[in-house]
């Protein structure tokens, strides 16, 4: 398991929250839990997507105000796959704080003062994937917008 040395020297409860995150994650794969298993399984794909979806999205956006859509077909495709794997990242991401909730507090690791304090962490930490993946969701939508806008049927 990789800690930043922040997370691995650091005495905070953050810290230790973020640790028993990622231990939540060793557990996911020593467990072979379905949604991480499920986007362990997208990697390739979204990495090739997300190595040329913008250039493809741009070409196809400009091909589109001159009536050929396809290209822009091609990138919504390419995008989506990248917004499947944000929206799989979340079960992932917020089975791992639970894990990590359930043993910081059975394991007396935090205290009824700083159990809720890691909870936040997690909390605050989640919100970001679910950000994330939010603005995946609309950027996809004003794409597939912008196709049917360009469609000449």
């Amino acid at each position: 398991m990789n800690l930043s040395p922040d997370v691995y020297e650091g005495r905070s409860i953050s810290a230790a929250a973020v640790a028993a995150h990622e231990c939540g994650h060793a557990v996911q794969h020593a467990t072979a839990y379905g949604p991480l298993e499920m986007r362990s399984k997208l990697v390739p794909a979204v990495q090739f997507s997300s190595t040329i979806v913008n250039w493809v999205l741009l070409a196809g956006v400009v091909m589109a105000y001159s009536g050929s859509t396809t290209l822009l077909l091609i990138g919504i495709i390419l995008m989506a796959v990248t917004v499947v794997f944000s929206l799989i990242t979340l079960p992932v991401e917020f089975d791992a704080s639970k894990r990590a909730l359930a043993w910081l507090q059975h394991t007396n690791i935090t205290n009824n003062n700083e159990y809720p304090q890691a909870k936040d962490a997690l909390k605050w930490a989640a919100t970001t994937y679910v950000v994330a993946a939010l603005a995946a969701v609309v950027t996809l939508v004003q794409y597939i917008m912008i196709y049917l806008g360009g469609r000449r049927d």
